[in-house]
């Protein structure tokens, strides 16, 4: 699977340069939405990333390997890619990701739940109990 499209690419490369561009200016940093989401098909470990260096590896976002403490940081795409898992396996991305809350606000919901997938299930659960009923 390739890991990052050029469409996914761009938009954590735009997100980088919006920041950079901001700190440069003087203005507030920006809170973009997480773009890409890997995970551990056979654990916890999780990371969502919303910013791609210059060097097309480092990787900006929140880590979760699964330890309960879910972490803003730097990681490297290659390493994620070159990860081997038991029975074969690797670190796939989430074809299926969209979110439209920002990074600060995944940080917030997976320290207080843990983990990513947790505040996952919680953001999910709150967006439906936002949403008004079938019935009207």
């Amino acid at each position: 699977m390739m890991f990052l499209t050029p469409d996914l690419r761009f938009a954590l490369r735009a997100n980088a340069i919006n920041r950079r561009a901001a700190a440069r200016n003087g203005k507030p940093e920006p809170d973009p939405v997480p773009v890409v989401k890997f995970f551990s098909p056979v654990g916890a470990a999780t990371w969502l990333a919303s910013e791609l260096e210059e060097d097309g590896d480092t990787l900006f976002g929140l880590a979760d390997l699964g330890f309960g403490c879910p972490e803003l940081g730097v990681f490297s795409l290659s390493e994620i890619a070159e990860l081997r898992l038991p029975f074969g396996m690797g670190i796939e991305r989430d074809t299926g990701f969209a979110t439209i809350h920002p990074l600060s606000v995944w940080t917030a919901w997976a320290r207080r739940a843990g983990s990513i997938p947790w505040a996952e299930a919680l953001l999910r659960r709150a967006a439906a109990n936002e949403l008004p009923s079938a019935d009207g």
